[in-house]
């Protein structure tokens, strides 16, 4: 994702959505004092972000064997549910950000090749160490 924000032109290498996330919750519970540093926001972003990438292909994990495809395209498919749900529909919905449709689409373009290498790999290392045992 890192690679990609960079090839962005230089008006579109503003925060990537998982840093506006983090900044904007911990305004809201009154923490702004956890996001002061960069050092400190990139800390906290990843936490959050690898938290919920987690959780989520946790999720993968329960449903990947009932899903008749190759579990890279299985994985992927899932990521992009994943995407949508959160860029089009929580997120926006919570107002923790604008859907995708209001971003530039090269940083929505960005955020789905994001999703779609994560889900993939997913899918391989859940076929791989478990939870999908019909794939290995």
């Amino acid at each position: 994702m890192l690679l990609m924000y960079r090839l962005l032109p230089r008006e579109e290498r503003y925060p990537l959505p998982p840093h506006q996330i983090t900044v904007e919750v911990a305004e809201r519970v009154d923490q702004e004092q956890l996001v002061d540093e960069p050092a400190e926001v990139a800390v906290a972003t990843g936490a959050a972000h690898f938290g919920y990438g987690a959780a989520a292909g946790s999720l993968y994990a329960l449903t990947a064997a009932r899903m008749p495809l190759p579990s890279a395209v299985k994985g992927a498919a899932f990521s992009l549910f994943v995407w949508a749900g959160s860029y089009l529909g929580w997120l926006p919905a919570v107002g923790l950000l604008p859907p995708a449709t209001e971003h530039p689409p090269r940083r929505t373009l960005l955020m789905i090749l994001a999703h779609l290498v994560y889900g993939a790999t997913l899918g391989v290392l859940v076929a791989r160490f478990g939870g999908d045992a019909s794939r290995r």
